[in-house]
C-alpha cells in the first residue's frame, strides 16, 4: 500500500520538511541556519530558537511544493533520535501536535537510518547487501545494508566523528565554520605534505577515531607556524587526505570481506569531492559501484526520514505509530552505547526498522 507522508527533521542546525508518496519525494525544503558561523559552531539553543521560528514556514512550503493537502496526508513523521535535544523536541512535538490536530498516525524515526537508507533516494532499485558509510558531523558508520528493513553495524567511531574532525581542524587552521566545506575549499589549492597519524586503521576491525588528529595538527601548529597562505592549504589537504584515506581504505576492505557491488556514501561528509574521487577509484579495483545520493540528500534533509517512515508504515501497519509516547533521545550513536561492550563481535549489532 502506498502513502503520503509528511516527513520533519529537526536534529540539529536545518529545518527541514519534505512530502514522500509511494517512497517517491514530491518535495524537500531545507532551511539552514547561519546564526552559528559567527559562533564558530552550532550553539544549541540559537538552534532550538531557529527551529521553532522556522519549522511551519517550511512545513507550509513542503506541502504547496507537492500540491499536498493536509486532508491528503496518510502520516505524520519526525525525526527522534540523535541529535540537539532542544532540536529535536521542536521537530517532534510540532508533528505529534499535527497528527493530533488531522487524526493522523505519526512515525518516530532514527536520524541515522534515514542516512543509511538514503541510497535508495539515487538509486531505487540499490542492489542489496550493500556496505554503506555514514560519516556525519556528528556520526561516523559503517554498516552492511542487508535489506530494505534490515542492516547489520559493523563499526562507529570511538570518539569524534569525521565531520566534527573537520570542523575542529579547521578552527585551529583559522578556518570559517562550517570546516568540512571550508577544508576541501582551501586543499583544492595545496598538496598534502604532512603525514597526519590514521588512527585504527591497520587495527582489525572497523572502529573509527579520529579525536587523535585534532590533537596531531595542534601540536605541529605549535611547532610549525603558518607563516603564508601556501602553507595553509597544504595543511588543510593533508589534513583532508588523512580523513579520507581512513574513510576510503576501511570501507573498501568492509566491501570486499561482504563481497558487495555496491558501496553508498551517505552524510554531510558524503559531499566532499576527494571522499567521493577516491572512494570511486578504490572501488574499481574491486569491482563494485559507489552510489552518493544528491547534494540535498546527503545533507539532513526530510526526505531521507520520509522514506524511513515509508518503509515502516510498508512492514507495520499504521495502528502501532496512533499512539504517541514516544520520547527523543539525543544521545550520539556509540557502538558500546547501544548494547554491545566495546570489545564485543561487530556481527551481533543487528537491527530492523
Amino acid at each position: 500500500m502506498g502513502y503520503r507522508i509528511l516527513a520533519i527533521e529537526t536534529s540539529c542546525d536545518e529545518t527541514a520538511a519534505a512530502v514522500v508518496a509511494d517512497r517517491r519525494v514530491e518535495s524537500n525544503i531545507i532551511a539552514s541556519q547561519f546564526v552559528h558561523q559567527q559562533w564558530g559552531g552550532i550553539v544549541p539553543e540559537l538552534a532550538s530558537r531557529a527551529h521553532v521560528e522556522q519549522i511551519w514556514s517550511v512545513v507550509r512550503i513542503a506541502l504547496d511544493d507537492a500540491a499536498a493537502t493536509c486532508d491528503r496526508l496518510d502520516a505524520v513523521a519526525c525525526t527522534t533520535q540523535p541529535g540537539l535535544g532542544g532540536s529535536l523536541l521542536v521537530g517532534a512535538n510540532f508533528a505529534k501536535g499535527f497528527a493530533l490536530r488531522y487524526r493522523l498516525p505519526c512515525v518516530p524515526v532514527h536520524h541515522l537510518e534515514g542516512h543509511l537508507l538514503s541510497g535508495f533516494l539515487a538509486v531505487p532499485n540499490l542492489p542489496l547487501p550493500a556496505i554503506v558509510l555514514v560519516a556525519s558531523g556528528g556520526h561516523t558508520l559503517l554498516c552492511v545494508l542487508e535489506t530494505t528493513e534490515r542492516y547489520r553495524v559493523l563499526g562507529s567511531t570511538r570518539d569524534d566523528a569525521a565531520g566534527e574532525a573537520f570542523d575542529k581542524t579547521a578552527t585551529l587552521l583559522g578556518l570559517a565554520y562550517p570546516g568540512g566545506p571550508a577544508i576541501e575549499c582551501l586543499a583544492r589549492q595545496g598538496i598534502p605534505t604532512v603525514r597526519f597519524p590514521r588512527p585504527l586503521l591497520d587495527r582489525e576491525g572497523y572502529e573509527f577515531s579520529f579525536s587523535g588528529l585534532k590533537t596531531a595538527v595542534r601540536r605541529y601548529l605549535a611547532e610549525h607556524p603558518i607563516e603564508n597562505e601556501r602553507q595553509r592549504a597544504d595543511l588543510a589537504a593533508s589534513v583532508q587526505e588523512a580523513i579520507v584515506d581512513v574513510l576510503v581504505r576501511k570501507t573498501i576492505r568492509a566491501a570486499t570481506e561482504y563481497d558487495v557491488e555496491a558501496i553508498v556514501i551517505a552524510g554531510g561528509v558524503a559531499a566532499n569531492a576527494r571522499l567521493q574521487e577516491r572512494m570511486r577509484a578504490a572501488a574499481t579495483q574491486i569491482g563494485a559501484s559507489v552510489i552518493v545520493p544528491d547534494r540535498e540528500y546527503v545533507l539532513d534533509n526530510a526526505a531521507m526520514i520520509g522514506l524511513v517512515a515509508h518503509l515502516k508504515l510498508e512492514l507495520h501497519g499504521t495502528d502501532r505509530y496512533r499512539r504517541f509516547d514516544f520520547v527523543v533521545d539525543p544521545t550520539p550513536w556509540r557502538m558500546y552505547r547501544h548494547g554491545t561492550a566495546k570489545n564485543a563481535r561487530y556481527d551481533a549489532m543487528v537491527f530492523s526498522l
